[in-house]
């Protein structure tokens, strides 16, 4: 029994070490959370910055200093798990775009949205697979098949939703920012569908029925994950209508709609569809239905709740991400070879930029052609806007990515 004990403290003693550690880096990340929140208030009236840009610099900064007092070995704060991004930062943020989204400006433009969400991926997705098919052979990376080829360009092609809003301002130009996001949504369900495709199918015996079959993938995806949403925000708001929470307390009105909203994603997520697409709708319909049958306070309450939610899961990822470019790992695997990494990251930068004009411009001509009035139409500066906007690479990128690894 003594050496049973005395095998069980040591143990018991790592493991309270360990959550000590664990609640240090929480406290110092909450601490930088708000200095975030502070500095970005002081700094509201810079042109130049804005709270996503001070974000960036405090967590560049404090991996600098990390570095130097872990002696090199660290420059992280906390882990940051894929399963910590898209289970809980990710739903506010997307939820609260549709919940918050100008609908009139959004449907008007849905075809356009539409065109370059899934056309255009497509589009860029075929220039980036090409291009690295010819220039990375050419450097010797290493033995790639044509379904390798294929998943880097559907990689690569899945621009960031997240980094859309802070970009653009919906109330001073609803047009770019409807365009803008629009596209990152669709274009988030066109890439996953398109990368699930590679996967699955015989690359080396291609034939009509593959194309067939992709586009019945993706118009599946596209419509069940809508509907999933719709359906979610439509029984929220007749559980509330019917029900009259806020008769009793406000409380369970605002906590009813924020859980269904989470249901939705996870439902979405669960069936294999698209969650970002689901919540992102349920966030629409809601703010269209359930918003106007619960109380006033209850309408005050939700409208800056979620708003608050998203905006800190915002701040949350872009200090992780100011820390996490100084990663000492990932700058010894460029060490080992820095010529070729240069090389492979100009190359792929170049595919993507050439990829996003290819149809940005293009389709845009042919959008102006369709339109008949002149606000309407997508102007030259507009377009150099959306071109530019949809460089950033992100969430879904890092997380197809991490998917190839694993198969690979």
């Amino acid at each position: 029994m003594a050496i049973g004990f005395s095998s069980i403290i040591p143990r018991l003693q790592m493991l309270s070490t360990s959550d000590h550690a664990s609640v240090v880096s929480m406290n110092l990340f909450v601490a930088l959370l708000c200095a975030c929140i502070v500095i970005g208030h002081l700094l509201e009236e810079n042109r130049w910055v804005n709270e996503s840009i001070t974000a960036l610099v405090i967590g560049v900064c404090t991996g600098v200093v990390i570095l130097l007092a872990s002696g090199g070995r660290s420059s992280h704060l906390l882990v940051f798990s894929e399963d910590l991004f898209f289970i809980y930062l990710l739903p506010p943020i997307i939820f609260n775009a549709g919940f918050q989204v100008k609908k009139k400006q959004f449907f008007v433009n849905f075809t356009t949205i539409t065109l370059f969400g899934a056309v255009g991926t497509l589009i860029s997705c075929g220039i980036i697979s090409l291009g690295v098919t010819q220039f990375f052979k050419k450097l010797d990376i290493g033995s790639l098949d044509i379904g390798d080829y294929l998943a880097i360009g559907a990689i690569f092609a899945a621009t960031d939703s997240v980094c859309t809003l802070q970009v653009l301002n919906q109330d001073e130009t609803p047009l770019l920012y409807s365009l803008v996001f629009g596209e990152g949504v669709v274009n988030d369900a066109t890439s996953v569908v398109l990368f699930n495709a590679i996967q699955s199918f015989d690359l080396n015996h291609i034939d009509p029925r593959i194309g067939l079959h992709f586009i019945g993938n993706f118009f599946y995806l596209f419509l069940t994950s809508t509907m999933l949403g719709v359906m979610t925000g439509l029984l929220s708001a007749y559980i509330i209508k019917k029900l009259y929470f806020g008769r009793h307390s406000t409380d369970r009105e605002v906590a009813l709609m924020m859980l269904m909203a989470y249901l939705s994603y996870m439902m979405a997520e669960l069936f294999y569809l698209s969650g970002i697409l689901t919540v992102f709708f349920c966030g629409i319909v809601m703010s269209h239905y359930t918003w106007h049958n619960v109380t006033e306070c209850s309408r005050i309450t939700t409208k800056h709740a979620f708003a608050t939610l998203s905006f800190v899961a915002e701040i949350f990822i872009f200090v992780y991400v100011g820390m996490d470019a100084l990663d000492i790992e990932k700058w010894r695997f460029v060490s080992g070879s820095p010529g070729t990494s240069v090389a492979v990251s100009s190359i792929l930068l170049g595919l993507i930029m050439a990829g996003r004009a290819a149809f940005v411009f293009p389709l845009s001509f042919l959008i102006n052609l369709v339109k008949k009035s002149p606000k309407e139409k997508i102007n030259f500066r507009q377009q150099v806007v959306i071109w530019w906007a949809g460089l950033m690479r992100g969430a879904v990128s890092i997380a197809l990515a991490y998917n190839q690894c694993l198969v690979c």
